[in-house]
Parts: structure tokens; sequence; C-alpha cells
């Protein structure tokens, strides 16, 4: 998806179907976090941080990035509104390398076209050892767009992974809903690795 597209959908994207699915990733991504509240968590692709701000009491410091400025401007003005002194909005292209020691990345490979590329520059932003959290949808048959992947089998995500470099790599689908992806009933996993 372009840009643009994401920069008109930030001001109406909370809708409840939304929040709902992502208090069901959040739930998930939370069983896998470290006990270590010392981290610095990354949201990459953060959407209007409807994931990651749920986190702001579990890391020393939450950075949300986004390719969408207008995304970020809304994640800016949570922040603010409800006082959160340890979280940053960075645009995606200003990240350099072993910025986190967690990053999630939730619903945002099937919007990528070389998602292998994206797995690999997540790899570098990663400290030594951290950890990467993916959750998106399972290769789905039913679902077809021209700018959006049908989802991923495991053995995809797993490939890319430990071609990327990743260790430690466990994956498991964790949730099935009705009309999720694409007005059609899914399932979600979520893959898990180390540095």
């Amino acid at each position: 998806m372009s840009e643009n597209v994401f920069d008109r959908m930030a001001g109406k994207y909370d809708k409840e179907e939304r929040i709902a699915l992502a208090n069901t990733i959040a739930a998930e991504m939370k069983k896998y976090f470290p006990h270590d509240a010392n981290n610095i968590l990354l949201d990459y692709g953060c959407g209007t941080g409807l994931i990651g701000l749920q986190f702001k009491d579990d890391f020393k410091k939450l950075i949300f990035s986004d390719i969408s400025g207008e995304m970020l401007k809304v994640v800016d003005e949570k922040i603010e509104a409800n006082k959160i002194g340890n979280a940053e909005t960075k645009h995606t292209e200003e990240l350099g390398s072993e910025e986190a020691d967690v990053i999630i990345v939730s619903l945002v490979m099937l919007h990528v076209s070389d998602y292998r590329e994206l797995i690999k520059k997540l790899y570098d932003i990663l400290n030594e050892s951290g950890q990467l959290l993916i959750a998106d949808f399972d290769k789905n048959d039913s679902v077809y767009h021209e700018k959006v992947h049908n989802g991923f089998t495991h053995d995809e995500m797993r490939f890319a992974l430990a071609d990327a470099g990743f260790k430690n790599i466990d994956i498991k689908t964790f949730y099935h809903g009705e009309k999720i992806f694409m007005k059609k009933d899914a399932s979600m996993f979520i893959a898990n690795a180390r540095k």
C-alpha cells in the first residue's frame, strides 16, 4: 500500500474491531516479553500505537515507528494526552542499528512487498541477543488483493527469519476470528525469534 493511504486512514483508524484485534495481539505478545523492565521496545509499523501503548509499563523506553507521518501524529497525541514520559516516535527511515531490545511487528508484513528484506533490516535494528515478535495472518487462499500478501505459512516465515540470522525461532497460530482479514475469516500466528 502506498504511504498516503495510511496517512488518509490515520484519523479514523481506531475502530472498535481494530481495537479488539489489537488487544488480542497485545495479550499474546505480552506472554513472550522478557521480565526485565530495563529494556527498550520498538513498535515497528506502529500505526496509531494501539498495541505498543499497552506496554508503557513493561519497558524503560518505547519507540513508535511508522512510514506514515499522520499515524505518528496520532501516536504523539496519545503520548501527550496520557502523559507517557518514556515514549517517542520516529519515522522508519530514522531508525539506526541496535536501537531496541525487543521489536514488535503486528500486521505489517502483509503490506510489505519484500518482507524478507524487512526482516533483515529488523535484525540490524535489534540489539545483540534481542527479541523479535511478529504477529500476522496465516496463509489464506480466500483472500486476494494485489497490494497485500494473503498471509504466510509458518515455513515461509521460519525460512525468512533464519535467512536473516535469527535463532530460537518459534511460530504458532494463536487466534481464529471472523471477518478479520479483508472481511474473511482468518487465523493469526505469532513468531518469536532471537538475534
